[in-house]
């Protein structure tokens, strides 16, 4: 596929998959808009958002039509974690979570829609989880949120695909991020572990033999973007080493 003058928006796309996901595509000649809380490696089309307001996810992606005059692709990646029971949830935590996990991928496929639908072409990709196939101990909220991506891909895509727009949803296990790193954290101080342990448990229990690298995901993303999956939408494609075929 030719990338050259396509145009990506990723949210989240400082670091972790996000930003792995928008070397790749800028490596083949892609235009990649990261929509992002300020981070240290931004990348050079940078737009401010934050995805838990709906009106900034409006104006960053009206900013990168106005500034391209199209939109091929989208990455709705944002997301955080939480390692928690339910009752261990504090209401700002739930509110968080949902309000960046869900509201911030609802709203900016609902706003880049339009620009897709002009061109009557587009293929979205949503962050899901391999808890968006299974359930994991301390994890309701993240959970759910995983789930409600995996539904919200499914009703899209039927919904768009008359529009020759595509939606599928990536689906990783244990990937080296930070967003992994900050879960080993807060799961070692609340049980008093060692963090090298856990990381070394977490590659045991996976298939393969070890946890994924956000280099390996980033490369299914940018399959399901591509017209090289031309005939898939509506998918849930797991990249997790095998944990959720066992």
């Amino acid at each position: 596929m030719n990338w050259t003058n396509k145009v990506a928006v990723i949210t989240g796309a400082s670091t972790g998959i996000g930003k792995a996901t928008r070397q790749l595509l800028e490596s083949k000649g892609c235009i990649v808009y990261n929509l992002d809380l300020p981070g240290a490696d931004a990348g050079a089309n940078f737009v401010p958002c934050d995805v838990r307001d709906r009106q900034a996810i409006k104006t960053a992606l009206d900013t990168v039509f106005q500034r391209e005059n199209r939109l091929d692709f989208v990455f709705a990646n944002a997301g955080i974690h939480l390692f928690a029971s339910m009752e261990e949830t504090s209401d700002e935590e739930f509110d968080n979570v949902t309000a960046t996990n869900i509201v911030g991928a609802f709203y900016t496929v609902k706003y880049a829609l339009p620009y897709l639908k002009a061109q009557q072409k587009g293929s979205i990709v949503l962050m899901g989880s391999d808890q968006s196939f299974v359930g994991k101990a301390q994890s309701s909220v993240y959970g759910l949120t995983k789930g409600a991506i995996g539904q919200l891909t499914k009703s899209t895509a039927i919904d768009y695909a008359p529009h020759n727009i595509r939606v599928n949803c990536i689906c990783p296990g244990t990937i080296d991020t930070p967003l992994l790193h900050k879960a080993v954290q807060r799961f070692s101080s609340l049980n008093a572990a060692n963090e090298t342990e856990v990381l070394q448990s977490l590659n045991s229990i996976q298939p393969l033999g070890r946890i994924g690298q956000p280099e390996e995901i980033a490369q299914v993303v940018a399959f399901l973007l591509s017209d090289e999956s031309s005939f898939m939408t509506g998918s849930l494609v797991a990249a997790d080493g095998g944990y959720v075929c066992q």
